[in-house]
């Protein structure tokens, strides 16, 4: 019947059955051996305690003998003040020790020693009392006197010391033999315990040992390439049971599984690479149409402002406009269709901002801060320019103060910051939430404008870097500016770089 109930158990609570009998066993043990050890070594660390007790003693009195000395011979008050403290702190020792008569040597030698240093105090204060009086000859007296008593005070010192030290060396010594036994019979009786629990272990777990070891076999000649195998029935009704019925379930079936898994795993591939073909010409047709986009209504106006300071002023001046709207235009056509360096967007940039000074007589104040060890770095074209197309559309324009914009490109760790900062008129958090998400109209921007808006700028850096949130605006609120960071990758990875291209 005991046999019954034990092979209904489930492994938990046989495992827990087994364990929790040793554990209990070895915590009770320890408990035992702990208490015992906590109060050995509670005696054992008193028993030199009465030694350091008699030499703090003698510490003490050693200054107070130096101290009176040294008054003698200084006659300082610092010297004065340090011989009535040190005379205090020898009287509170003073008072551990026994005044009583009683039948032993140890006791007998501390009321000896307590009487003679009363009575060596009354006469170093003696002593002291008469070199503060000039009274020469009386201190001299007086100071060979106490001189004597000291001696023998520590004479009587030292023997007390002596005779407590062979008494605790003996008690020492019967700690330490009592210390060594309780170790050797903590270690017997632990070893025997554990003994006993892995024979109990052991017998016990058979039967849960025996069907993994069989399940382990059978797994082996499995994993070979045998689906006619199967394992012995087992005779408890625990977990094991149920795993090995399971077992020989799944290996009847396994090689067919393992077919139709096969045939699912290259179908799966198959879609899979058709799948990443599609989605890379995918990227690639976004990027394209994204960076393509420009406005002629920008490079009409711009035209026609070229036209005019033509007729305004000398040729000097408009063939610099000209050229600069050349090169602007001349960026936008070669750089449609691939990379651009940091450097070349500053460039853009410049060139812009010099075109709109033009059209607009000067007004637009423009400051540049830039780390020109990051010139060399890639990234997508027609970036920056737009951004700082909307901080002049969208910030300084039409605002009764000076509009200034600034932009800074810095380092940091592993990222470039690039900001576009300027002090027009601010944004509200929605208005921010509506750019970001895409959601913002740009009819307005679109009569006077390149086209290449916001939107189009955080898709391709979406696109170009696979990243997002890689554009963040701040702003205080209305009236209180706007302030534009990128966070950009010092490199783009090389794997997604190759992708696009092949694609």
């Amino acid at each position: 019947m005991k046999k019954i109930q034990w092979n209904n158990l489930s492994l938990a609570s046989k495992i827990v059955l087994q364990v929790g009998i040793i554990a209990a066993l070895l915590l009770v043990l320890n408990i035992v051996f702990y208490v015992r050890l906590n109060h050995s070594m509670q005696k054992l660390d008193s028993v030199y305690s009465s030694n350091v007790d008699i030499t703090l003693l003698s510490d003490s009195f050693t200054e107070v003998q130096d101290n009176m000395y040294q008054y003698l011979k200084v006659k300082g008050s610092e010297v004065l003040r340090d011989y009535y403290q040190s005379e205090a702190k020898y009287r509170e020792l003073l008072e551990k020790l026994n005044d009583q008569n009683v039948d032993s040597t140890v006791k007998l030698l501390e009321r000896d020693i307590r009487r003679m240093s009363e009575t060596y105090l009354d006469s170093a204060a003696q002593t002291v009392t008469a070199k503060r009086a000039r009274n020469v000859e009386g201190y001299k007296a007086l100071y060979e006197e106490t001189t004597q008593l000291y001696g023998y005070i520590c004479s009587a010192i030292d023997e007390l010391n002596n005779q407590l030290f062979i008494n605790n060396n003996q008690r020492y010594e019967t700690l330490r033999q009592f210390l060594r036994y309780l170790e050797t019979s903590n270690v017997v009786v632990m070893l025997l315990v554990v003994a006993c629990g892995i024979f109990f272990l052991s017998y016990s777990s058979r039967d849960m040992v025996s069907p993994l070891a069989s399940m382990a076999d059978t797994a082996r000649l499995v994993g070979e390439g045998n689906f006619n195998v199967k394992m012995p029935p087992a005779q408890s009704q625990d977990e094991l049971g149920m795993v090995t019925a399971a077992f020989n379930t799944m290996v009847e079936s396994l090689g067919e599984y393992m077919e139709r898994t096969r045939e699912g795993m290259e179908k799966e591939q198959k879609m899979m690479e058709r799948e990443l073909l599609m989605e890379n010409h995918l990227k690639e047709a976004q990027l394209k149409f994204l960076q393509s986009q420009i406005n002629p209504h920008f490079l009409f106006n711009s035209l026609n402002a070229g036209v005019q300071l033509a007729m305004m002023e000398d040729a000097e001046k408009t063939g610099i406009f000209v050229e600069k709207m050349a090169e602007f235009f001349r960026y936008n056509v070669k750089k449609g269709q691939e990379d651009a360096t940091l450097g070349e967007e500053l460039e853009a940039v410049d060139n812009y901002i010099y075109i709109l000074n033009v059209r607009f007589a000067g007004d637009i104040h423009f400051t540049k801060e830039e780390d020109e060890s990051l010139l060399d770095v890639k990234m997508p074209s027609m970036i920056l320019q737009p951004i700082v197309e909307n901080a002049v559309n969208h910030g300084i324009r039409d605002i009764d103060r000076e509009g200034r914009i600034h932009l800074s490109v810095a380092k940091e760790e592993s990222f470039i910051r690039i900001s576009v900062k300027d002090n027009g008129k601010g944004m509200t958090e929605e208005q921010i939430e509506k750019v970001l998400s895409g959601t913002a109209g740009q009819d307005e921007e679109q009569k006077d404008s390149t086209g290449v808006g916001m939107n189009n700028v955080i898709s391709r850096l979406e696109l170009y870097y696979e990243q997002k949130e890689l554009l963040k605006i701040y702003s205080g609120g209305e009236g209180k500016g706007t302030e534009v960071v990128l966070t950009i990758p010092m490199n783009r990875r090389e794997e997604n770089v190759s992708n696009t291209i092949s694609g």
